[in-house]
């Protein structure tokens, strides 16, 4: 009797620890597939493979990596021992000659993810993804830091979308960034925030890094152009080119600033600070020898800054 409830046990918990497995995998994108695994320590799965319709009953064996497995893996449908976190590329050939068939990436993912080691984390507040648009026209550009030691690291997906709708993106040259381009109308009021999701793997660990994000909260504008001085104190700007037109729609306002000779404009000293909304401003105060600054940043949803601009008055001479 005892025989016969450990042997019923074990069909049940064998038959609950498959179907749990199958649950874990998951197709990501053609030729991908995700194991999602609670640990990489001591971590065994079973994950079933398939060279394709067109090669039953035919010759078909698997390499690994590029490299023919032992003992010999042979069948058009074959289950792969997957340890801990090494996954790996499985393609299947055609004997004897070893043409290849089709292939299968298999990649780990920690499940809750929880360990982050691919990227650097920018800041608490932005997490492991920065990304900024120069205005409303629904283009914006996200980027990301490889850590040292995960610099090999490719990205496999880049996805972005708004309430179910995608939004295309290009992933940038140098696989650290990806331009994308939202069709929102710019005087449209934003109900849903835009969620881009990347897709990152190191050897056959994968991670997933998740931006959620309303265009208003990104958007910083270009460096204000023309930055010029006449009359020996009244300071004019304006608009970056790159911003949305009409001004009275798409307003900018103006933080104006004045530090000491030789610091620059992120300096905690200070001579004058100011806020305006016009795109000159007359200075009121004696010193000849000081760094006049102006930044922009939308007066309405008073987003991210753009970067200074500045002229360094050195008397009678002034470099903007």
């Amino acid at each position: 009797m005892q025989t016969l409830l450990l042997i019923s046990l074990c069909v049940l918990v064998c038959w609950a620890s498959s179907d749990s497995n199958q649950e874990n995998i998951e197709t990501l994108m053609d030729n991908v597939v995700v194991l999602r695994v609670p640990s990489d320590h001591g971590i065994v799965s079973d994950v079933p493979l398939t060279c394709g319709q067109a090669y039953i009953n035919k010759p078909v064996f698997w390499m690994k990596n590029g490299v023919e497995l032992t003992p010999p893996l042979e069948g058009n449908q074959v289950t792969v021992v997957v340890k801990e976190m090494d996954g790996g590329n499985y393609s299947c050939h055609l004997g004897p000659n070893k043409e290849y068939l089709n292939h299968t990436l298999i990649l780990v993912q920690l499940d809750p993810d929880n360990r982050l080691v691919i990227l650097e984390k920018k800041s608490p507040e932005e997490g492991h993804i920065h990304c900024s648009a120069p205005n409303y026209k629904g283009s914006f550009h996200c980027t990301w830091k490889k850590t040292k030691y995960r610099s090999h690291a490719s990205v496999l997906l880049v996805r972005a979308e708004r309430y179910l709708e995608n939004i295309p993106c290009e992933l940038d040259a140098d696989g650290l960034g990806v331009h994308c381009q939202d069709s929102d109308c710019p005087y449209k009021e934003e109900q849903y925030r835009i969620s881009l999701t990347l897709y990152i793997h190191s050897y056959a660990r994968l991670e997933a890094y998740t931006k959620s994000f309303y265009l208003r909260e990104i958007v910083r504008p270009a460096k204000l152009p023309n930055l010029r001085i006449s009359q020996g104190k009244n300071f004019s700007w304006d608009y970056p080119d790159s911003w949305e037109k009409p001004c009275s729609f798409f307003g900018l306002h103006f933080q104006i600033k004045a530090v000491p000779s030789g610091h620059s404009c992120h300096s905690g000293e200070f001579i004058m600070l100011n806020t305006t909304e016009h795109t000159s401003y007359e200075i009121n105060f004696k010193p000849k020898k000081y760094v006049f600054c102006v930044r922009a940043q939308d007066k309405h949803t008073r987003g991210p800054w753009n970067q200074w601009s500045q002229c360094t008055v050195n008397k009678h001479e002034v470099s903007c």
